[in-house]
Order: structure tokens, then C-alpha cells, then sequence
């Protein structure tokens, strides 16, 4: 499930662009927006109808029949009221007020503010016809309406442009508005994408874990097996080559136990079946941590290496498989985001107390190395850290050093 990100101040944005909403409501910049636009339009029709019984009207409201300024006063007032209706129904309401559009001089307000929203929510074609039918309307307006200080063609080309300016800029909100929807939907698929190949990554670890297990596990068995077969055809054997067997039988017993309790509901990948299946090479363990440094060494880096292990040689082996899969990762970390620096690798414990595994280099002040990678490493190292039961810490320290940290489990035989 992909997160919704909570904008700072959510007031400020319109409803269309609300974070999941999927019922879209007046946000309080839509309030204050349809309010502004209420009480433009309004006093725009008491200073325009105040204008016609002026001695000298400058807006042409007076002529006409002596009718008309009643009637284009109550429909002033009717589209102004209906403007609070313009977010829900704007397409039902411009093409109502279509006719108003011919002789309304008090619904001009309503009417550019109705049409811009149109523009800037619904589809072009039907915006754009809108738009046609109005600058359609221009040149029979003007003749109705006729403006006392300017000629007919002077007046209908300023009608013409006002309006024009007003779609331009209604069309630059709605492209505006799509840019940022568009944005969001690219970031909403690049956080779900990102968390599937987290997904992918972890269960690809547990297949990979569950492969290595298969082999310790096969391995506890066989010598179960073995020594129970001894004391089955063997009953007269002497009482401490039986202890000796059984010994061996409870303590195979109780480490095969572990190690099922680590892949417990991991799905075992095939590589392939019968003779085509490909042979795993023998896993690494803590042993093998001395030659992965020195190929690092070799490879340019400058690790130090600090092991105060007690009694390596009793490190499970799927403590010690764990711990060096985690120095591999903190050396391939530090190559690459902080090529050049110092690595410090940090071995620890003994039977009973744990094996600490710690990994440090300074936190990189370049832009690093340009070394590709999928981001999931880590991920894998916490699943496998988390199966182990054991704990994984990563990140920049009091310091200022990233640091590399985890903690398993280490029984005492």
C-alpha cells in the first residue's frame, strides 16, 4: 500500500488537488475563492444596474426595450447566485446561461467566471465550444448593446480580447493543475514500484537462505540417521557407545531445530531438476572473512580489521554465513558512496554473549562512485539479520561515520 503524502499547509490547495479524495469538497481556498468570486460578480450587478438609471450610463445598459434592464437585473442576480453551484454542475450551468450571453450586461462577471471554470475542469472539446458560442455572441451583443463611447468594431475586438485574455489564463491554471496531478501519479508509481522491488528483494533472500539451510539441515540429518541405524542393529552395544550415540542424536536433534526455525515458512527456489539441476558452490562462513578483505585490499580499499572472536572455530554456521554476508555488504556499501575512506571492520563475541558484527567508514563528502545499485541490499541483510533473530542497526552515528552494526545469536554448544 503506497503512502499518501500530507502537504504542509493543505488549506491552500484546491479541492481537485487534494491528496485521495475521493469525494472532492470545498477546500478553505475554495471557499474563499467561490466567496471573492460571489462578491465580484455581485457587486458588479448593482454597479451595472445602478449605472442604467444613471443620466449618463457609461455600460449601454439602457438600451434596448425599457424591459430589458429589469429583466438583465434579475438574471444578474440569478447567475450570481448560481455561482455557488459552478463546481458541481459548470457544463449544465454554462450552457443555461448561454442566451444571457446575447443581452446581459449585469451576468458578465458570472458568465467569464462560469466559463473559466469549464476551461479549466472539463475536456477541451466541450470547453472549447463553449468558448466559440461566447466569442460568437460578441458581434450580437455590441449591436444590442452598444457602447456609447466606442464605435461597433472597436468595441466588439476589446469585448473579443478581454474575454481571450481570460481563457488564456484559465488555460494556463488547467495545465498548471494537470502538471501537478500528473507529477503526483509518477511519484505514487515510483514509491509502489520501490516497494516491490523491496518485496522482490526480501523474498528473494528468504529463497536464497532457505537453500543454504538446506544443506546444514540434510547435514543434522544424515547424522541422525546414521546414529540411530548404529543403536538399532547394535542393541548389545556397550552402555557408553550408547550414551556417546545418543548424545550425538540429541544434539543434531536440537541444532537441526534451530536451524528449521530460521526458514520456517521460506519457499525453497529449485535451480533446476534432476541432472540439469546446478550445484551450489560450498557457502562461506566466518572463516572466509580474511579473504574477502583482502580481495577488497587488493581491489583499492583500505580496511582495518579488528577480531577479538572468541573460539571462532564453535561459530554456528549459520551465525557465521550471516556475519560474513554482512561484512560483504558493509564493504560493498563503503565502494560504493565512499570510495577512498577508511573501513573499519569490527568481529566480536564468544558462545553464550553473541557475535557483534560492526562495519564503519566516514560519511562520504563527494558525490561518491558512479557504481550502479538496486537500493535493496540492506533489505536483504535486515531479513536475514530478523530470520537469525538477531538485531541490524544502519546509519549515520553521533560521529558523523555510517555505520554498519548487527548482533546474532550465538548459543552455547
Amino acid at each position: 500500500m503506497t503512502s499518501v503524502v500530507v502537504p504542509d499547509h493543505p488549506w491552500l490547495l484546491p479541492g481537485a488537488l487534494t491528496p485521495a479524495a475521493r469525494v472532492i469538497r470545498r477546500t478553505p481556498r475554495d471557499w474563499l475563492v467561490d466567496t471573492a468570486a460571489f462578491l465580484f460578480s455581485l457587486s458588479w450587478v448593482l454597479i451595472s444596474f445602478g449605472d442604467s438609471v444613471s443620466p449618463d450610463p457609461e455600460f449601454a445598459l439602457n438600451a434596448g426595450p425599457s424591459w430589458l434592464n429589469e429583466v438583465d437585473l434579475v438574471a444578474g442576480v440569478g447567475l450570481t447566485a448560481a455561482l455557488w453551484l459552478r463546481r458541481r454542475w459548470p457544463v449544465g450551468l454554462a450552457v443555461a446561461s448561454l442566451p444571457l450571453a446575447i443581452f446581459s450586461v449585469t451576468s458578465a462577471v458570472a458568465l467569464v467566471i462560469i466559463l473559466c471554470t469549464v476551461v479549466v475542469h472539463r475536456p477541451l472539446p466541450v470547453a472549447g465550444a463553449l468558448a466559440a458560442f461566447n466569442l460568437l455572441s460578441v458581434p450580437i451583443y455590441t449591436m444590442i448593446r452598444p457602447d456609447p463611447a466606442l464605435p461597433f468594431l472597436p468595441s466588439a475586438i476589446l469585448t473579443v480580447v478581454l474575454i481571450g485574455a481570460v481563457l488564456a489564463w484559465a488555460l494556463f491554471v488547467r495545465a498548471r493543475r494537470q502538471l501537478v496531478l500528473s507529477l503526483r501519479d509518477r511519484a505514487d508509481r515510483a514509491e509502489a514500484e520501490q516497494q516491490l522491488r523491496v518485496a522482490q528483494a526480501r523474498q528473494l533472500e528468504r529463497t536464497r537462505i532457505a537453500r543454504e539451510m538446506h544443506d546444514v539441515l540434510a547435514h543434522r540429518i544424515s547424522l541422525l540417521s546414521l546414529h540411530a541405524g548404529a543403536l538399532e542393529f547394535r542393541p548389545d552395544a556397550p552402555a557408553d557407545e550408547v550414551a556417546r550415540a545418543a548424545g550425538v542424536i540429541r544434539a543434531s536433534a536440537h541444532a537441526a531445530l534451530q536451524d528449521l526455525r530460521e526458514v520456517i515458512g521460506v519457499l525453497r527456489a529449485e535451480t533446476g531438476d534432476g541432472e540439469t539441476a546446478t550445484p551450489e558452490r560450498p557457502q562461506p562462513t566466518l572463516a572466509d572473512v580474511p579473504a574477502l578483505v583482502a580481495e577488497s585490499r587488493a581491489a583499492g580499499m583500505r580496511v582495518g580489521v579488528e577480531d577479538l572472536v572468541v573460539e571462532p572455530g564453535t561459530v554456528p554456521a549459520a551465525v557465521a554465513r550471516s556475519a560474513y554476508r554482512i561484512v560483504q555488504e558493509g564493504l560493498t556499501n563503503a565502494r560504493k558512496h565512499a570510495p577512498g575512506a577508511l573501513v573499519s571492520v569490527g568481529l566480536a563475541g564468544g558462545p553464550g554473549e553473541g557475535l557483534a558484527v560492526e562495519i564503519r567508514n566516514p560519511w562520504p563528502v563527494g558525490e561518491g562512485s558512479t557504481i550502479p545499485g538496486a537500493g535493496t541490499g540492506l533489505v536483504g541483510v535486515a531479513e536475514r539479520v530478523s530470520l537469525a533473530g538477531g538485531r541490524l542497526e544502519h546509519g549515520r552515528d553521533a560521529r558523523g561515520d555510517f555505520r554498519l552494526a548487527a548482533w546474532l545469536p550465538w548459543p552455547v554448544a
